[in-house]
């Protein structure tokens, strides 16, 4: 009689881990609010890294050692709880959820309101910016060189990116490794950085293309077309699987060595980048032989107030709950 509320309570306590990942994709599929923000807010940022962290080659050889005939199986439930890998599965698939979800509408808002989602995710990275800015000094030389060289690599790449860089596999693959890292970083998202390399549009596009003709497949019909979009969606999150356990362990270094010289890079990278949405209505405004005019420009900024009014409510919630904390441990 005991046994069967306790499973209940561990289903609704996995239940609430699925919710928060849905609740970590849904920013992860929008530029300027960061996964790693929302983790914070909902309590599991520091088993998120934890996990994350104890993923290590040794681990995963264990892990593989339950499908070997004759080897201990012991020693892979071991391995499955150093890495805490249930909780990882259970957030990723909420992640997973809502970024396949949310990047649906997001592509059908680019393509029907341009102006109002580009102004949307301006006020989103600017408000990010200003929230990180008072955790930045520029005291000493190094901060402001690396202040002016995340600024001036985000400026000159954005609005440029997707036309230098293109969409090759390479490139894709890489844009998963980098984006990934976001997780590790609250208040930097990776959205944000596929921006910013020019694969934003393209990639939920092509998510957006895969998840249909998955569908349709199952469905009995005949998707002409659907294995690239596949095996591009493939490689992205190939570079996401590498980039998690690769780039956030560089990224974590660097914030733990140089903290200061750090933020101040990833910062002033987030206002370079805020040329990427003018940018990118001005490129479709071009393709529509159009030009901005004044009600553009105030249905932009329009957008761009609210973009930055959902990042400071976040913000807002985030300190309330690490404040919360705080007086819970004195």
């Amino acid at each position: 009689m005991s046994a069967e509320p306790t499973r209940r309570e561990a289903a609704l306590g996995w239940l609430v881990i699925y919710a928060k990942g849905v609740c970590m994709g849904i920013a992860d599929a929008v530029p300027g609010v960061s996964g790693g923000t929302i983790a914070l807010i909902t309590g599991v940022y520091e088993r998120l890294i934890g996990a994350i962290t104890a993923v290590s080659p040794g681990r995963l050889r264990d892990l593989l050692s339950a499908v070997v005939p004759g080897e201990d199986r012991d020693t892979a439930w071991r391995a499955v709880a150093e890495m805490d890998l249930v909780f990882l599965v259970v957030l990723g698939t909420g992640v997973v959820t809502a970024v396949v979800t949310v990047t649906r509408l997001v592509d059908t808002a680019l393509e029907t309101i341009p102006v109002l989602t580009f102004g949307f995710f301006f006020g989103l990275i600017g408000a990010s910016a200003v929230v990180l800015w008072s955790d930045v000094h520029l005291d000493t030389r190094g901060r402001i060189a690396a202040a002016v060289t995340g600024f001036v690599v985000a400026f000159v790449v954005s609005g440029q990116a997707a036309a230098t860089f293109g969409h090759r596999p390479l490139v894709t693959f890489f844009a998963g490794m980098i984006a990934v890292s976001a997780l590790v970083l609250p208040g930097i998202s990776g959205s944000l950085i596929l921006i910013l390399i020019g694969q934003y549009e393209f990639m939920i596009g092509t998510l957006r293309e895969a998840v249909d003709g998955v569908l349709a497949a199952a469905l009995g019909g005949t998707v002409p077309g659907l294995g690239p979009s596949l095996v591009t969606v493939g490689t992205f999150v190939t570079g996401a699987f590498v980039g998690l356990f690769t780039t956030s362990h560089v990224v974590r270094w660097a914030l733990s060595r140089r903290r200061e010289a750090t933020l101040a890079f990833l910062v002033s990278l987030i206002v370079g980048a805020l040329r990427a949405p003018v940018a990118d209505v001005g490129r479709r405004l071009a393709e529509a032989n159009r030009s901005w005019t004044p009600e553009l420009a105030g249905t932009f900024l329009a957008a761009a107030v609210v973009g930055g009014a959902v990042v400071l409510l976040v913000e807002r919630s985030t300190s309330l709950g690490l404040d919360a904390e705080e007086s819970e441990t004195t």
